[in-house]
């Protein structure tokens, strides 16, 4: 018989897997209707979907996403060649008018380079980042190489695209669990982790648990964060995991 870390494990597998495998259907990443427009057409604007993944840093997620349709409505469009033609200037200006960011001054610099290198090293279209089934390693480089992206970043950007837009990868085994605040919490409470563990224990464990898809369990555990496993009065009944779960609170 299985243990219940065992079961945990093999449930929160089953659960990415599903997610994996459904069909793809439209990401409310902001729930503002126009922005996801933008952000789930990849055909047209995939550049939206890397600029807001850059974005994705210090502030809540749904800001974060918000921030490539703000600068549409600012600029009238969202055309990677409309967006060649603004100065880093301009862009910060959008960035401080409309408060954008917490780190107005840095996240605008690094928007502007982001489109710079789009233009330099992707031929204007952000596709030709994921383009080619190409292995999980070259897709985690390519998002490393954009300024301000590190190891969070660039596995969520990369599993994003395997788990949700069905973008076909040669293999999974580099896109790691992103050591987001909610994933973390639950992978802590589950027992999986140390109580004062690193970035690099989370990283890692998850590797040891399932090598071949580490960041199978990112969504799973970042919704559990999210709806139930909340830091202060976290609400156990409701969490499918509850009658494994060692309540490391």
């Amino acid at each position: 018989m299985m243990d219940s870390k065992e079961k945990i494990i093999k449930i929160l597998k089953e659960k990415g897997n599903e997610i994996l495998n459904k069909p793809p259907e439209n990401i409310e990443f902001t729930k503002n209707e126009e922005a996801d427009k933008l952000l789930n057409n990849l055909k047209d604007f995939p550049h939206a979907f890397v600029l807001a993944c850059i974005m994705d840093r210090q502030i809540k997620a749904e800001r974060a996403w918000l921030i490539p349709y703000e600068v549409s409505k600012e600029i009238k469009g969202f055309k990677i060649s409309q967006l060649r033609t603004i100065s880093p200037e301009e862009i910060i200006e959008i960035f401080e008018k409309k408060s954008l960011h917490r780190f107005n001054k840095i996240m605008g610099e690094n928007f502007y380079l982001a489109i710079q290198k789009i233009h330099n090293d992707y031929l204007d279209d952000a596709s030709n980042i994921w383009r080619n089934n190409l292995g999980s390693a070259t897709l985690m480089k390519r998002f490393l190489s954009f300024k301000g992206v590190g190891i969070k970043i660039a596995s969520m950007a990369t599993n994003i695209l395997a788990r949700e837009f069905k973008i076909l990868m040669k293999d999974y085994i580099n896109i790691n669990i992103s050591p987001d605040i909610q994933v973390k919490r639950v992978f802590r409470r589950l027992g999986l982790i140390s109580k004062n563990s690193s970035n690099e224990e989370l990283i890692y464990c998850a590797r040891e648990l399932n090598p071949e898809y580490p960041g199978i369990f990112d969504l799973p555990c970042w919704e559990i964060g999210r709806n139930w496993c909340r830091p202060n009065k976290p609400i156990c009944e409701k969490c499918y995991l509850s009658r494994y779960c060692n309540k490391n609170i």
